[in-house]
């Protein structure tokens, strides 16, 4: 794959300067509980700011958040900042953006980074906005020109047919989005030491409406609307969630038609596992894109991936490629699936995946 380096040297605001320091890590939190891609994101930047020599922090913006701050030391940050208020149980953009961005202005990191998740993607730009400083998203691989203390942000471009590496050097701080399941979590040090901050949102951000929670929007302050929530209602999109799955069976295009495909649902049921697809699977209509995995889809890293029929393009193996361990089945002996896999089966998958079927019932019914 083509790789292809894109410096950003527009007016973009806040221009360089020697204040900024240290990075910091936007964490997720659900229902006051902090979400593990909050860990991904520590490890990722503990590695960028060792090479820096800086400090790593985190923040997290919720409700009821007293519980994880111990844990996100133990998983790597120096600093944790938690900005807790009932205000902030439910994710409201504008309240959220508002939040950050003082925060950030205040405490002047040099690198930010988040995750790629639906909330990040959604707040992320508003906070890039409100700083004056740039945002690439949905980045794969971070690392550090540690010559010109610059964030090297590569990223799936064109289709997901050239990987781009992008440089911010005349805005700071530098922020990127990071798909998620893209990096492994470190494991936990009781024995590291850090400082909790607790950070009060401003009253006159938010308030309380008929029960509802109220943010400021996204806005600059002037003719600002209000978010408010009501309630809530399940997104059926997010029932299909690959990224989360212990266990996946994969499809490709060698297993020749829709028909066939249930084979590997199947497969799946038996496992108790999520059905995966290549981007060839998915545009053809055999399955919904929710399930799509690689550069255009989701990026994952299960404790098992099978393989069947999967050629292994690299848009395809750049999204599962962390995964503990690969079996691929496919009757090409020099596919490029190979090259990843922990198991490999050359073979026929209309004979192979049956027999896998067959023999995974028989256990059942036996009991074992």
């Amino acid at each position: 794959m083509d790789m292809h380096s894109i410096t950003c040297v527009g007016d973009l605001g806040r221009v360089l300067d020697m204040g900024h320091a240290g990075v910091m890590v936007v964490g997720e939190q659900r229902r006051g509980e902090v979400h593990p891609v909050t860990f991904e994101l520590l490890a990722r930047g503990r590695q960028l700011a060792d090479r820096l020599g800086a400090e790593l922090s985190c923040v997290v913006i919720g409700s009821g958040l007293e519980t994880g701050a111990r844990e996100i030391i133990e998983r790597g940050a120096d600093m944790v900042y938690l900005v807790d208020d009932p205000a902030l149980a439910w994710f409201l953009p504008g309240l959220y953006a508002r939040a950050l961005a003082r925060l950030i202005q205040s405490e002047m990191p040099e690198i930010v980074i988040a995750a790629a998740t639906t909330s990040g993607r959604t707040l992320m730009p508003l906070v890039a906005a409100r700083l004056g400083t740039g945002l690439t998203a949905d980045c794969t691989e971070l690392d550090i020109d540690t010559k010109e203390r610059l964030l090297l942000q590569t990223r799936p471009a064109i289709g997901g047919n050239v990987m781009a590496t992008i440089k911010t050097p005349q805005a700071r701080p530098q922020m990127a989005t990071v798909r998620p399941k893209s990096a492994r979590p470190l494991p936990r040090d009781a024995a590291r030491v850090g400082r909790v901050v607790q950070v009060k949102l401003e009253t006159k951000d938010c308030g309380a409406v008929g029960g509802g929670t109220i943010g400021c929007g996204a806005g600059s302050g002037r003719g600002q609307g209000l978010e408010v929530v009501l309630g809530s209602v399940r997104d059926a999109t997010q029932e299909v969630n690959v990224q989360d799955a212990e266990v996946i069976v994969t499809g490709g295009k060698g297993l020749k038609n829709k028909d066939n495909f249930r084979m590997i649902e199947e497969l799946a049921s038996l496992l108790g596992a999520a059905v995966g697809a290549t981007r060839d699977v998915v545009d053809l209509g055999w399955i919904s894109y929710p399930h799509q995995i690689g550069l255009s889809g989701k990026t994952v890293a299960p404790r098992l991936y099978i393989a069947v029929g999967v050629s292994g393009s690299v848009q395809h193996l750049a999204g599962m490629q962390t995964a503990e361990t690969i079996i691929a089945v496919n009757k090409d002996k020099d596919a490029q699936i190979f090259k990843v896999a922990d198991f490999g089966i050359v073979g026929d998958l209309f004979e192979v995946v049956p027999e896998m079927i067959e023999k995974i019932r028989n256990r059942t019914a036996a009991g074992r």
